[in-house]
């Protein structure tokens, strides 16, 4: 009998992850099972005693439980330590290790769409959010020459960009305005906001008029997989990175930590589109 494996979030019913790692495991000839687990947030402590107490292998993380869930674990591997939150849980005959795959992700989405290096990279991030902290993370590490912080609310992207200053010499913070007149001196923007998802498919983030046409536009909205961002920098003649990388990565980055093999991700891919209906969806 196979190992199980599942996802605690709140709500999941409409998660993509059980789809994906089960036809992975059927795929490689595993007869490990992943399943989807509703925690309510007052249960999660419970939650977690029982992946040792079931000896459930491998879990993911996702909203709401990313943060909470971490003084519940036996150790927290640094990168996740960083960005403050968890997605990936892997049960070490009982120790609970935690890490995070998403911004490891991101990075594997961007990588093939980059002609220099990251130290050459300057890097607009819109949002402030969980996925903001979690490419900064990883884009600081890289050493990318800047980033600049845009949201909406301004004191948000300065917390984002304190968290970070002591590992890098060249972080800015600016308003949705500032960065959309100062979007030429970007060469890789990143949306990481649920601006543009289905259906307020017409909205974009900034405006990308003044966008250098050898800059990269990525977006981590993947329903529609084209956002009106994404069609805008199209439109414009840049590069586009559509969100679906980073989800298919941060998945693909998890399965290996559980299992110590690497599944096929373009098949994961070809499987979400398939599924996409036009319908949010999470994880």
């Amino acid at each position: 009998m196979g190992e199980v494996f599942g996802l605690f979030g709140h709500p999941v019913g409409h998660s993509m992850s059980p789809l994906i790692h089960n036809d992975a495991f059927q795929q490689l000839g595993l007869t490990h099972s992943y399943h989807a687990f509703d925690i309510a947030p007052k249960n999660l402590e419970k939650a977690v005693e029982a992946i040792r107490t079931l000896n459930i292998k491998g879990c993911n993380v996702t909203i709401p439980h990313k943060v909470e869930i971490m003084k519940y674990l036996d150790f927290i591997e640094e990168e996740a330590k960083q960005i403050g939150a968890v997605n990936t849980i892997v049960n070490d005959q009982g120790r609970l290790i935690g890490s995070n795959t998403d911004g490891r992700g991101y990075l594997e989405s961007l990588l093939p769409s980059l002609d220099r290096s990251l130290s050459e990279q300057d890097v607009l991030i819109i949002g402030a959010g969980g996925a903001a902290r979690a490419i900064a993370a990883v884009l600081v590490k890289e050493q990318v020459q800047s980033i600049t912080f845009a949201n909406r609310t301004v004191e948000k992207a300065e917390a984002l960009k304190v968290a970070f200053d002591a590992n890098h010499r060249n972080l800015a913070v600016s308003s949705l305005q500032e960065a959309e007149q100062d979007v030429p001196k970007f060469s890789i923007i990143i949306n990481t906001t649920s601006v543009g998802m289905s259906p307020k498919v017409n909205e974009r983030p900034i405006s990308l008029d003044k966008v250098r046409s050898n800059a990269i536009v990525s977006d981590l909205v993947y329903n529609p997989l084209e956002t009106s961002f994404l069609k805008e920098a199209r439109l414009k003649g840049t590069k586009i990175v559509d969100g679906l990388g980073m989800f298919v990565n941060q998945a693909a980055l998890s399965f290996q930590k559980w299992t110590g093999v690497e599944p096929d991700r373009r098949r994961m891919r070809e499987l979400v589109l398939k599924q996409l209906g036009g319908n949010n969806v999470n994880r």
